[in-house]
């Protein structure tokens, strides 16, 4: 068997013990621990009964005074999908922060929402899809391909910030333990592992050949960040094969890694129907029925399914192959969760958080602050930015006033959503609005369009693409996007077409781009005078961008994924090799490389200091970077720094180790201090396949970009 089976051992003696305490079962006590209210709830449970509450949709019981409970919720940036909530920006746009201690403070806002409508609902009885405690966020794949239709849910590219972010997320989400012991939510980190798309054909796509280097150094990190640092509570496994084996039925993964090396003992929950591709035709076809399958994925650690092949275990019980046992284990987990939770006790703290903090005006404020510092200021040819309100404007483009495209995909409700338009028109009453063109379909006049501005000095157009043709798995027939993903990464011809249009017009125009992903920008770049990525900015977007493109707001947001010149630049979508992806390993200049991000302000650094050159093994070095504000207007400058290992040939170029947002008024200097500890220079041995600090030469390079070029540099020994 895979699984290893845990000491039950004295289990029922204990439970008559303390049954003959206390007076009432073990498991209604609340003064005993999770585990052992677990341990004899379980113990009580016929196998059926056991199997029901092994699924997403878990019945009630009412014999033992157990609840509907349904273990489903979605919160990727607000409460998602279950009515009113405070809409923050889409994950990717929170990425381009670079402000973990917001994003803490942002999910510390949703988790306070959710307990709250968890509680409403709560007073109907049990808790249904997306109305439960038990939230199935974040989702710290690494994003690897811009065609990725899912990757607007992540944090970026690169491991070290996904592994931040990430972490901000849980703590955020999960809270700490109530004074009556209770948890806030649980959250859970998603997709277990190397799952980065194509959307097509992710039932039966087998990540097989991954080349140690990459999946330890780029697709596990944040996971083991969000398992050994912040303790999540879940891990929700992919529905991709790696290594031949189902993600939901890989020894490696859930039992070797997961909870082996890592000490993993939470729950692991199946990624929905992703069972059921085990055995279904056409996927990956490993087991021929569902039983069989079920089995499979309990004894290779898989606790919970979001679908109901489980609905075949007492089946597999039947047919021994799989021990009523190891589905107690299983169980045990799910239990030992709702008890901390106290989703099924009667006092708990949690419960207090009034329902007045669902949209409230504090969390609209911290959905603005938010979204202005997603804000990604790419071009601003000549300082054309920010404008003066008493120009004449136009408002175009397809995104310019779509509201839903905002929310971004995984979203919630929001009461109101500030668009483009209505944003601009708080500056400028009077602004005109042309749509212009759609998003793809080329069936609007537009030399009429361009006709009717023709009055403006300044074009103000949001383009980009949508959440209707970006995301998981979506049916989509529209040339250049496949199934939820991109084909090709360029703009859309047709707007391309009207912004050329408008440049031949003597326009000025400021191109704000709307997308869950890089854009491949380069003909607009030459015809647009400024560039601003705005991602799926939520409720506040519009306020947001107005704010920066009419100088309220300096920007200072930075990008967490490279934006590159062409579709042409782009390895194999299906190859996972890390060759040739991401600022890490490309070898090609893109359009806007990974961190970079420009200011009202301009930033000048002065020559780092290392407290000690060389590392040793339980030190810490202190890494001091003075920053100078040379610009006449206070900004905040996101210090990067990187690290590059001399005489490795086949890693990467070079490598996140630390970020921090550095506020500065005009002309002051600030230093940027840094404490890297061995963890900071872990790098890849190729000699035994393990990260470990790896002694030799290393250069500590740092700026405000991933830009190579751009980086200054101090050298390092670690010994």
């Amino acid at each position: 068997m895979k699984q290893k089976l845990y000491a039950f051992a004295g289990a029922g003696l204990l439970c008559m013990a303390l049954l003959a305490c206390s007076g009432q079962p073990a498991y209604k006590d609340t003064t005993l621990s999770a585990d052992e209210r677990a341990a004899d709830l379980v113990s009580r449970l016929t196998l059926d009964e056991k199997v029901s509450l092994m699924q997403y949709n878990s019945p009630a019981i009412p014999r033992l005074g157990i609840k509907a409970y349904n273990w489903w919720n979605e919160a990727l940036h607000g409460v998602a999908r279950s009515g009113l909530a405070t809409v923050f920006p889409q994950a990717i746009g929170m990425g381009a922060s670079f402000d973990e201690a917001l994003l803490y403070d942002v999910f510390t806002a949703v988790s306070d929402e959710a307990r709250a409508k968890s509680t409403e609902y709560g007073k109907a009885g049990g808790l249904k899809q997306y109305q439960g405690l038990t939230f199935w966020t974040p989702n710290i794949n690494i994003f690897r391909d811009p065609r990725w239709g899912r990757g607007q849910e992540t944090y970026g590219e690169d491991p070290y910030l996904t592994g931040q972010m990430g972490m901000a997320v849980v703590s955020g989400l999960q809270g700490v333990e109530s004074a009556d012991g209770y948890d806030k939510l649980h959250a859970c980190a998603k997709h277990f592992a190397v799952h980065s798309g194509p959307e097509w054909n992710r039932h039966s796509f087998d990540a097989a050949n991954i080349a140690p280097r990459d999946l330890w150094e780029t697709y596990l990190p944040a996971f083991k960040d969000l398992v050994t640092k912040a303790k999540v509570k879940e891990v929700m496994c992919a529905y991709n094969s790696f290594e031949g084996e189902p993600c939901c039925d890989s020894n490696r993964l859930l039992m070797q890694i997961l909870r082996d090396e890592w000490g993993f003992d939470g729950i692991v929950t199946s990624d929905c129907w992703a069972i059921a591709d085990f055995y279904q035709k056409g996927h990956h076809e490993a087991y021929p029925d569902s039983a069989s399958a079920s089995a499979a994925a309990v004894l290779s650690g898989t606790d919970i399914e979001c679908g109901n092949s489980y609905q075949s275990l007492p089946e597999a019980v039947a047919a021994g192959l799989i021990d009523e046992k190891q589905i107690d284990i299983s169980l045990t987990r799910l239990m030992k969760a709702r008890f901390e939770l106290g989703e099924m006790d009667e006092n708990v703290s949690w419960r207090d958080i009034p329902y007045s903090v669902v949209d409230s005006e504090e969390h609209h404020a911290l959905a603005l602050k938010m979204t202005e510092e997603s804000m990604v200021l790419l071009q601003n040819k000549n300082n054309m930015l920010p404008l003066n309100p008493s120009m004449k404007v136009a408002v175009m483009g397809p995104n310019a006033n779509d509201s839903v495209m905002q929310w971004g995909n995984y979203n919630g409700f929001p009461s109101h959503t500030v668009t483009l338009l209505e944003g601009v028109r708080g500056y400028i009453p009077n602004a005109l609005y042309e749509r212009g063109c759609d998003l793809v379909a080329d069936t609007l006049d537009l030399t009429a369009a361009v006709k009717r501005v023709t009055d403006a000095d300044i074009i103000i157009f949001g383009g980009g693409i949508s959440p209707k043709l970006e995301g998981e798995e979506m049916k989509v027939e529209v040339p250049g996007f496949r199934g939820g993903d991109r084909e090709t990464i360029e703009l859309p011809a047709v707007q391309s077409k009207l912004l050329a249009l408008l440049k031949k017009a003597g326009k000025k125009i400021v191109f704000v781009n709307f997308s869950g992903s890089a854009i491949a920008l380069t003909a607009e770049a030459g015809l647009c005078d400024a560039m601003l990525q705005a991602w799926y900015p939520g409720q506040a977007g519009g306020t947001a961008i107005a704010n920066v493109l009419f100088g309220t707001v300096n920007p200072a947001g930075r990008l967490p994924i490279t934006f590159y010149r062409s579709t042409a630049q782009l390895p194999d979508f299906e190859d996972y090799s890390m060759k040739g992806r991401t600022y890490r390993y490309m070898t090609q200049a893109p359009l806007f490389a990974f961190g970079h991000g420009l200011s009202y302000s301009t930033f000048a650094y002065g020559d780092a200091t290392l407290d000690n050159a060389v590392m040793r093994a339980g030190e810490t070095l202190t890494l001091s970077v003075p920053v100078s504000n040379t610009g006449t207007r206070d900004g905040e400058e996101v210090v990067q720094v990187y690290l590059r290992r001399i005489d490795d040939v086949d890693g990467p170029s070079h490598t996140l180790r630390a970020f921090k947002r550095l506020p500065l008024k005009a002309g002051e200097t600030g230093t940027a201090s840094f404490a890297l500890d061995g963890e900071s220079f872990n790098w890849f041995d190729t000699a035994t396949n393990t990260i470990r600090p790896v002694e030799g030469k290393y250069e500590i390079l740092y700026g405000g970009t991933s830009d190579i070029k751009q980086l200054k540099r101090l050298n390092v020994e670690v010994q």
